[in-house]
This record gives structure tokens, sequence and C-alpha cells, in this order.
């Protein structure tokens, strides 16, 4: 990882990478739509979460832009290191996106990876950006991730609060029975 970041628009960039985690921008509304009937968890954001919630689509944003600009280090460690964790990451990705039309919209995803974690978008996404910045050797973008991964408690948090809301008792026993994120073990409501 050099100090200074390469800045060059090319065909080899990270945006390679970044394209794929673009899909649910664009799929997130049709599924929200079947999903929510209504109903907006941002709406009961305290400050905090709404500064985190803010931050995390300004920072994905940054990455996005950035890596139009951020060429991938072909042939290299890097590369060689940070395309396995990306791949992992997007397969995982995928797989996630497939639980949400097989769930009925009156109930909270709890198939697929979701019976291991409460929010394996978020970890699977996080996944994406850690390996793209290591394939392009970035610094910054791994900055970036780190910062963006900081903020998911806070804005998980709501969510869960919303889903709570929204699904009752079918979420608490849900998130009685699921740890928040994949390897750390449950510790009481918050998971």
């Amino acid at each position: 990882m050099s100090l200074i970041p390469a800045f060059e628009i090319g065909l080899w960039n990270a945006w390679i990478l970044m394209v794929c985690s673009l899909i649910p921008v664009f799929f997130i509304p049709l599924i929200s739509k079947h999903r929510e009937k209504g109903g907006n968890f941002t709406a009961a954001f305290d400050k905090k979460q709404r500064t985190a919630h803010v931050s995390i689509h300004v920072i994905y944003f940054l990455l996005v832009i950035y890596s139009i600009f951020l060429p991938l280090k072909l042939g290299t460690v890097w590369l060689y290191t940070g395309l396995p964790i990306y791949l992992i990451g997007l397969v995982l990705y995928t797989i996630v996106f497939v639980s949400f039309p097989m769930t009925p919209p009156d109930k909270p995803v709890t198939t697929g990876i979701y019976r291991y974690s409460r929010h394996p978008m978020y970890l699977t996404g996080s996944l994406i950006f850690v390996g793209a910045a290591i394939a392009s050797a970035s610094w910054v973008f791994l900055l970036l991730s780190v910062v963006y991964i900081s903020m998911l408690p806070l804005f998980v948090a709501a969510e869960e609060n919303f889903c709570l809301e929204h699904y009752g008792d079918a979420y608490r026993e849900y998130m009685n029975r699921t740890p928040r994120w994949i390897g750390i073990p449950k510790s009481g409501r918050s998971g």
C-alpha cells in the first residue's frame, strides 16, 4: 500500500468489484414494497442513529466513486489476497438476497444466512469492501470501509427496533435464538 493513493480511470479498477454491491440499490425498493407495506424504520431514529444512517450512505457513495479511480493491483499479492475475501463476500451477499423473496411479507426473514446472523447483509457487504480495499492495496479505501463498519451497530439497533414493532413476537423469538453478528455470541437483547 502506498501512502499517496492512485487516481486513474481505467478498465481494471476497483469499480468492477463495486458494481455488484450496487445491485441492492436497485432491488431494495422492490423488496421493501413487498416486505414493509408502509412503515419506515428511519422515522424513529435518534440523533446518533440519524448521523450513522447518513454517514453510512455518504461513505458508501464515496467508496463507489473512489473505486472508479482506484486501479486494482494486478499480479500482486494484494489482488490474490483481496479477491478471495471479496468473492466470499459477494457469494454470501447474493445468498442473503435470495432469502427475501422466499419469505412471506408478514414474517421476518429468518432463512438462509439469516439463521446464523440477524444482519448478514451488512456483514457480507463489509467483506466486499474489505476485499476490494485489499485487492486495490488502498489504505484510503480500507479506512473508509472500517469507518463504515464501525457505524453499523448504531444503524442495526434502530433497524431491530423497527422489526420488533413491525413483526412483534416473531422477531423477538428470532432475536432470542440468533446472534446479531456471525461468530459473536448473543448477550441479552442486543445479541
